[in-house]
């Protein structure tokens, strides 16, 4: 794994706009459902176990959390989505706010998205990959808890999905992801690295 996720570490947090940090360098976002896995993805990926903050009960993330990987670069761990026991206003608070920053924000390079492979493209799901689309964001899906499901049917499930944004005339990448047995990751990474032009920084070292 590369050190650059190892050196992850948190940087600050924000409920509205307006305390984000600069808009500088390059950002890479994960969001999901609030029982999708989303904090186990992000501290699989990174191999810092307590990174972000995990939860049995689904819903905790109520912030815009930042974890720094360098200078130029960050991972940010928005609010979970229609999950949390918390009053409708707040809930479509969050969404407006979710909304503003995938479509305002300069440095955010991609929005990784976590959908259980059990239970894919919520309603909301299809609304933050519509929202990333309309602001030219690229997205790409993981689908957690894939060892919930045998492989063959775990495959299923992914092609389900992939043609089910087809028909929608949505655009996203997808694979399986699972942070109990860690497959997926490397995948993931190497999504990221994309993002973060990890290998244009390497070769010009």
């Amino acid at each position: 794994m590369s050190q650059l996720y190892r050196n992850a570490h948190y940087t600050g947090s924000a409920t509205q706009l307006s305390q984000l940090p600069d808009d500088i360098g390059l950002e890479v976002a994960f969001a999901g459902r609030s029982n999708a896995g989303k904090s186990s993805a992000i501290n699989t990926i990174t191999g810092i176990r307590s990174l972000a903050r995990t939860s049995k009960t689904p819903g905790r993330t109520q912030m815009i959390n930042f974890f720094s990987l360098d200078e130029q670069r960050a991972l940010v761990d928005l609010p979970g989505y229609g999950y949390a026991k918390v009053p409708e206003k707040m809930k479509l608070k969050w969404q407006e706010t979710l909304a503003k920053y995938l479509e305002t924000r300069q440095s955010l390079r991609g929005l990784m998205l976590m959908m259980d492979i059990r239970h894919p493209l919520k309603a909301f799901d299809l609304q933050m990959i519509s929202w990333a689309n309309q602001a030219d964001l690229a997205v790409h899906i993981l689908l957690t808890k894939s060892d919930k499901f045998k492989h063959g049917a775990a495959k299923q499930s992914m092609l389900k999905v992939i043609s089910e944004l087809k028909k929608q005339d949505l655009t996203a990448t997808v694979q399986m992801f699972s942070s109990l047995n860690k497959s997926g990751r490397d995948e993931a990474i190497q999504k990221l690295d994309e993002w973060f032009e990890v290998e244009l920084v390497n070769a010009t070292e």
